[in-house]
């Protein structure tokens, strides 16, 4: 089986390349599953369900979220009206939406779920090496390979979640910091991983915000508002083969411009 992992989508920028590009991107690499990060999709800070509905008709099969995911007035109440969109498995237990999701296709069962990492994150969340090892557990048996999404900010707590896992799921994939890293990798027992498969939205940016607004804030310290950026539009994300086993075969990363 194939699967794409889209980065962080950001903005209307990042809707509207996932839109024109990933129906001919399905195709062309015959992709089984494609997941994506859609918590920076609704103006750069969260997402609606509106755009959840719109990103699934473009061709996403499950929508993950991070650290921003409540960013949205009332999508702690939308959300668990979305059967494709999860939330961090990490939260509280109380926390409303699904902790995971399994895709189906061709008698394939593709576990997918995010956990949050603690190291420099404001959301309040439980230990993801322990929530991780939860989840696999649970429902041990209904899954044949697992793509987990691990939004952080520490690079070193998102290669040692990889090794965590290593062996026990297809991929550890991270998010959040917005910039791809060259690391793209098999580890042992093939568990495919990357700290980060970069930002789907506008690169002529400050991590897909206009450039000078952000500048000026380091320069004097003054709030000001960070709009989302226009220039350099870019579809990134990870395609990883799985093999029947659901262990990974293969890891390419991708970063695709609309023209």
């Amino acid at each position: 089986m194939r699967l794409f992992f889209i980065g962080d989508i950001v903005g209307k920028p990042g809707r509207e390349i996932v839109s024109a590009l990933l129906p001919k991107l399905r195709a062309e690499r015959g992709i089984d599953f494609v997941v994506a990060n859609g918590e920076n999709a609704a103006a750069g800070a969260g997402i609606t369900s509106v755009i959840c509905k719109s990103l699934i008709e473009a061709g996403v099969d499950a929508i993950t979220l991070g650290d921003h995911v409540w960013d949205q007035k009332g999508f702690e109440v939308d959300i668990v009206t979305l059967p494709q969109v999860c939330r961090p498995a990490n939260l509280p237990r109380t926390s409303p939406g699904r902790s995971h999701l399994i895709l189906e296709k061709n008698g394939f069962r593709l576990l997918v779920f995010t956990v949050l990492g603690r190291s420099f994150m404001g959301l309040k969340a439980e230990c993801p090496f322990l929530a991780a090892d939860a989840v696999l557990q649970n429902i041990a048996g209904q899954f044949d390979g697992a793509l987990v999404e691990m939004h952080a900010e520490a690079t070193s707590e998102k290669q040692a979640l990889g090794w965590h896992l290593a062996g026990r799921v297809s991929a550890v994939l991270g998010t959040h910091t917005h910039v791809a890293t060259a690391d793209a990798a098999l580890l042992r027992q093939h568990t495919a991983f990357m700290c980060d498969v970069g930002m789907t939205g506008p690169h002529e940016s400050v991590l897909g915000r206009e450039i000078a607004p952000v500048v000026g804030r380091f320069l004097d310290g003054l709030p000001r508002r960070f709009e989302v950026a226009t220039g350099d539009v870019r579809l990134s994300g990870a395609l990883v083969d799985v093999a029947a086993t659901g262990r990974a075969e293969k890891i390419e990363w991708l970063s695709l411009r609309a023209n």
